[in-house]
C-alpha cells in the first residue's frame, strides 16, 4: 500500500469542505454525498439543498466511538465528479462512504471509480437495499468492501474499528472477486441493536451538516429534524412502501426527546424553526396527538415555529379541535402527498385518498393559516390524458383556495420516474420495461433550451428516464411541468415564501 499523503497537502479551499474531521490527523471515514449532477460541466444555481441527516447520523455515532470522520457534502458544495474525487484521494482516508440513491447512482460510482486503490469503499443507502447485486457487480466498485443494507450506524462504526467483522455484521453484503460470489454478514445473536437501533438514544452532531441549521428566508435560524423512522403505508411509487421494507421496524422518538432537540438546537445556533423531514410526524394519529399534547405542555408554539410532512386521510379524520392544536403549537406549513387529481390514478397508487378530500383538508388547514406544500406526479404509469388534465386542474384549485384564505399552498409537480424496489417498478419490469432503462436518469430541461433563465432553479430537482408511462407524450408533459413551475416560481416571488 502507498503511504499516507498528508492531509495538510489538501488546498485550503477543498479543506473547508469537509465538515466535522479533524484534518490534522489521519481519517478513518470520509462520508460522500454525491452532486445531483456533474457540476464540474454546469455549475449549480439552487442555493438551498436537503441536509445529509442520514450521514451526519452515522458520522456522529461513528465519531462517539472515538473515529476521526468527516463529510463531503458535494451537493451542497456543488462539487463535480472529478473534483469530488480529487478531494477524497487527497485527503486519503481509510474509508469512502457513499448513499446510494437511483438518482445519483451513476454519480456515486464515477468518482467511485476515480478513488486510488487504497481507499477502501464501503455504501448504503435505499438504492443498496433495492438492488444489492447490480451494485456489487458494478465494476466501477471494484474496491467495495461493504454494503450496507438498511440503518448503518452500529454496524458503520464496527466496520471502522475492524473490516472483518464484517462477516458478523448481519445485512453486510460484500463481492468474493476469485470465487464470484455474494456473501453477507450472518449474526448469531439478536439483530435488532445492529439494523434498528432505539432512535431515542441516536443523536446527530450538526458539525456534520455544512448548511443546517441555515438562515430561512423569513430571517429565522431553522434546523431539520428527524423524528422516526420506516413508514406503515403503501404508496405504490415509494421504495420506502411497507411491504418492500419488511424487515424494518417502524420507530418514533417521544415528544420528550424531539422537543429537547429543538430547546437544544435553540440554546446553541438560536433556531427558532424546524422542519420535520420524516414520513410520520404528522401521518399517524398515535403519533399527532401525544406530541401535540407534549408540545401544549412545554409551550412550543409560543417559541417555535414548524413544518411536517402529513398525510391527507389522516388529518382528514381529525376534528378541527385537534388542527386548531396544531396551530397554537406552532404548525407553520404541512408538506402533503397530494399525487394527482385522478380518483381512478390515486387508487392504483393506493394512496387512500381522493381529490375532493384534499380539497377539503387543504380548505381546513388554510384557513387556520397553516400553510400547504403539495407534492404531483405527471405521467404515472396507465394514466390518460383527461387523468394528466385533471391533476393540472386540481393543482389550480387548490391555488384558487389559497387566493381566498390566510394560508398560502404551494404546488411541487414532477413527471413520473421508477425507482428500483418500489412495487410499481416491480410491476413495470413484469410488464416488460429495461430495468437498467428505468434506471438511466436524465435532466428535464424546464428552461426552453436556457430562454427562462429563471427556471433554472427548478430545473435542478427534475429527472427523467426518457420513458412513456402513460398517454400523455413527455414532450407534453414537460410543457404542463414548466408551466405549472413557471406560475409557482412567480406566486413564491409575490408572496415572500419559502421556494425550497
Amino acid at each position: 500500500m502507498p503511504a499516507q499523503l498528508n492531509p495538510k497537502e489538501a488546498a485550503s479551499s477543498d479543506r473547508d469542505l469537509v465538515a466535522g474531521a479533524r484534518l490534522d490527523r489521519v481519517i478513518d471515514c470520509l462520508f460522500v454525498n454525491a452532486p445531483l449532477r456533474d457540476y464540474d460541466q454546469r455549475p449549480r444555481v439552487n442555493d438551498y439543498t436537503l441536509p445529509v441527516l442520514g450521514m451526519a447520523y452515522i458520522a456522529t455515532h461513528a465519531a462517539q466511538a472515538g473515529f476521526n470522520v468527516g463529510v463531503l457534502d458535494a451537493e451542497a458544495h456543488g462539487l463535480g465528479i472529478q473534483h469530488t474525487a480529487d478531494i477524497v484521494n487527497t485527503l486519503c482516508p481509510r474509508w469512502a462512504a457513499f448513499n446510494l440513491l437511483a438518482p445519483t447512482y451513476d454519480i456515486s460510482a464515477r468518482i467511485a471509480a476515480n478513488l486510488d486503490p487504497y481507499i477502501r469503499v464501503m455504501a448504503g443507502g435505499h438504492h443498496a437495499k433495492a438492488d444489492p447485486q447490480r451494485v456489487l457487480a458494478d465494476p466501477r466498485f471494484a474496491q467495495l468492501s461493504a454494503l450496507v443494507v438498511g440503518e448503518g450506524e452500529t454496524r458503520v462504526t464496527a466496520l471502522l474499528g475492524d473490516a472483518n467483522r464484517r462477516a458478523e455484521l448481519p445485512g453486510v453484503m460484500w463481492r468474493d472477486h476469485l470465487l464470484g460470489t455474494t456473501a453477507v454478514g450472518i449474526s448469531d445473536g439478536p439483530t435488532a441493536y445492529w439494523v434498528a437501533p432505539d432512535i431515542n438514544e441516536l443523536t446527530v452532531d450538526r458539525r456534520f451538516l455544512p448548511q443546517d441549521p441555515y438562515r430561512a428566508s423569513d430571517g429565522r435560524m431553522e434546523a431539520n429534524l428527524v423524528c422516526s423512522r420506516g413508514c406503515p403505508y403503501e404508496c405504490t411509487f415509494c421504495g420506502a412502501a411497507a411491504s418492500m421494507n419488511a424487515d424494518i421496524a417502524i420507530r418514533t422518538r417521544t415528544p420528550e426527546n424531539i422537543i429537547a432537540e429543538m430547546h437544544q438546537l435553540n440554546r446553541r445556533y438560536g433556531c427558532t424553526a424546524f422542519r420535520a423531514v420524516d414520513d410520520l410526524f404528522l401521518g399517524a394519529r398515535r403519533i399527532i396527538h401525544p406530541a401535540m399534547e407534549a408540545f401544549t405542555a412545554a409551550r412550543i408554539g409560543e417559541r417555535y415555529a414548524w413544518d411536517a410532512t402529513g398525510r391527507i386521510n389522516v388529518l382528514d379524520r381529525e376534528d378541527d379541535t385537534v388542527l386548531d392544536t396544531l396551530r397554537a403549537n406552532g404548525l407553520r406549513e404541512v408538506a402533503l402527498g397530494i399525487e394527482s387529481g385522478a380518483p381512478r390514478v390515486l387508487r392504483a397508487m393506493d394512496k387512500r385518498i381522493t381529490p375532493e378530500m384534499t380539497l377539503t383538508v387543504t380548505h381546513r388547514l388554510l384557513e387556520r393559516g397553516i400553510n400547504v406544500k403539495g407534492y404531483f406526479i405527471l405521467g404515472y404509469p396507465g394514466e390518460t390524458r383527461g387523468e394528466a388534465l385533471d391533476t393540472v386542474r386540481h393543482v389550480r384549485d387548490l391555488w384558487d383556495l389559497s387566493d381566498r384564505l390566510p394560508g398560502t399552498f404551494r404546488a411541487s409537480v414532477f413527471t413520473f420516474r421508477p425507482y428500483p424496489g418500489s412495487p410499481v417498478f416491480n410491476n413495470l419490469v413484469k410488464q416488460g420495461y429495461d430495468p437498467e432503462a428505468m434506471q438511466t436518469y436524465h435532466d428535464v430541461d424546464l428552461t426552453d433550451h436556457g430562454a427562462d433563465e429563471k427556471m433554472r432553479e427548478r430545473d435542478e430537482f427534475n429527472f427523467t428516464t426518457g420513458q412513456q408511462f402513460g398517454e400523455v407524450p413527455l414532450t407534453q408533459l414537460n410543457d404542463w411541468l414548466a408551466e405549472l413551475s413557471r406560475e409557482q416560481h412567480e406566486r413564491t416571488n409575490a408572496t415572500g415564501a419559502v421556494n425550497a
